[in-house]
């Protein structure tokens, strides 16, 4: 057991019982934990080089030695999971909606690099006498599966999980297998919220089967108030026994700044004349000399509106270097002038694009028009361009109508090069959806992004009906 002043926060032993990890781990690999708070790698909280007491908690993966992976793995573990694994086939057309409903994957827009953000709340699984888990891998790998071909980022909430609701270790083990390099090749970045000694051994155990690329995409977060440079923190459905327990752990640090809490107020600062991120749409034109396209929407459309940009492929779909695309968002903030070409991928000014209407403090298809849209599907063919234009032509803003129409008329050239840069209209729908729309008061299910996706297909499919004016 550890001592009590470990602030790695290690699940009760009442309610995670983590015995099959262990000896599994030191079955498989010796005794893991050789150093004195190893499996914290946190020590006793003293800085062994400076002397200085420094807050305890998990470093992410730092290096990884090359693992191979072992044929015989399963037997290692005492496991058979080649009968276990082909019962985890997707089943045409099943229906996920008994799973669903309990809001354990979650679809959070894009982050600050332009990627897809999926979110697993580890509190949210129910008991394991309820949920069929076979269909629940099922259930991930049919979420994925609309996402896997974009840069993606998946954040996991660790809090919550215990010994009523945690997956098996085989389990565990066939999901790891089942999510083969399709999965894992634009995964950009795994969030490990609030990690603790049981991750730390799961990570010990499967160790020598991820690869040093794929261990490099592993970050853990110990608080909330870490995402907030990666993610668009408010758009996150964070549960709330999460966010009462960041609060905890937030009241243990020493002197920790006001501002750290990931539940806490934050000071709003007014916007700055020239800023065109994180602001309003009617900010930007009242300082936009009467040019109704926004500055950053002009400049990278305009830089992408040529064959090289337009025939690349997965346009749209690829992130950016990270530092880069906040370099680009500072310069246009200032009044900076920006040149996309001195930088040598094309994708910088389509993430730059992508992040601009995500980052609108409103979306460009406003949050009047989101419950319309959730219903939009369930008109009849002959109804739907009649309705699509009422919401364009009438209920939108004529500002957004104009944006929106600018943007949709470039992305109409796209899918016309789709044959080259592989982005149709369905692709463009999934990466644009989310940036396009959201909802004020709840956070993204899968089946609202569905929704989204649709309408924003349907826009695209048939802009020159319904952009008249």
């Amino acid at each position: 057991s550890m001592k009590d002043n470990h602030d790695c926060d290690f699940e009760p032993a009442l309610e995670f019982d983590d015995t099959e990890l262990v000896q599994s781990t030191l079955g498989t690999h010796g005794n893991v934990a050789t150093k004195e708070g190893d499996v914290c790698a946190v020590g006793s909280g003293e800085d062994a080089d400076s002397g200085t007491t420094t807050t305890p908690y998990l470093d992410s993966p730092s290096s990884l030695s090359e693992g191979i992976l072992d044929d015989n793995y399963e037997a290692v573990l005492g496991l058979d999971l080649d009968g276990v694994e082909a019962e985890f086939d997707l089943r045409p057309e099943e229906d996920f909606e008994d799973v669903a409903r309990y809001g354990i994957v979650e679809i959070a827009g894009d982050d600050a690099y332009g990627r897809n953000v999926i979110v697993i709340s580890a509190c949210r699984l129910p008991s394991n006498k309820q949920l069929n888990h076979p269909k629940f891998l099922r259930y991930l790998m049919y979420t994925l599966d609309q996402f896997v071909e974009n840069d993606y980022t998946l954040v996991y909430f660790h809090h919550g999980l215990n010994s009523k609701n945690k997956p098996s270790l085989s389990w565990l083990w066939t999901a790891y297998r089942t999510f083969d390099r399709k999965y894992k090749k634009n995964l950009k970045a795994l969030y490990l919220v609030h990690p603790t000694g049981f991750l730390k051994i799961l990570y010990q155990l499967f160790k020598p089967y991820i690869s040093v690329k794929f261990g490099r995409k592993i970050s853990y977060m110990n608080y909330l108030h870490e995402l907030r440079q990666h993610l668009h923190y408010d758009q996150l459905r964070i549960p709330e026994e999460v966010l009462e327990h960041d609060k905890k752990l937030v009241a243990k640090l020493r002197g920790p700044p006001a501002q750290q809490s990931g539940g806490g107020q934050r000071v709003v600062q007014p916007p700055e004349p020239c800023q065109q991120f994180r602001v309003s749409l009617e900010h930007i034109l009242q300082q936009n000399r009467g040019n109704p396209i926004p500055r950053v929407v002009e400049e990278c459309i305009t830089f992408l509106d040529n064959d090289n940009a337009l025939e690349t492929e997965g346009i749209f779909r690829r992130s950016a270097n990270t530092q880069v695309v906040k370099t680009v968002q500072q310069l246009f903030d200032r009044g900076q002038e920006v040149d996309f070409g001195q930088y040598e991928s094309v994708h910088v000014a389509a993430v730059i694009l992508k992040t601009f209407l995500r980052e609108l403090q409103e979306p460009l298809l406003t949050f009047d028009l989101y419950d319309d849209v959730m219903h939009f599907q369930e008109l009849d063919q002959s109804e739907k361009v009649s309705q699509a234009q009422h919401l364009l032509l009438e209920r939108m803003p004529h500002s957004n109508y104009q944006l929106l129409k600018y943007i949709v008329e470039f992305l109409a050239k796209v899918i016309d090069r789709s044959d080259l840069n592989k982005m149709t209209a369905s692709n463009l729908a999934i990466v644009f959806g989310p940036n396009l729309l959201w909802s004020r008061e709840e956070g993204a299910s899968l089946s609202s992004i569905t929704h989204i996706n649709q309408f924003t297909e349907y826009l695209l499919r048939n802009h020159q009906l319904l952009f008249t004016k």
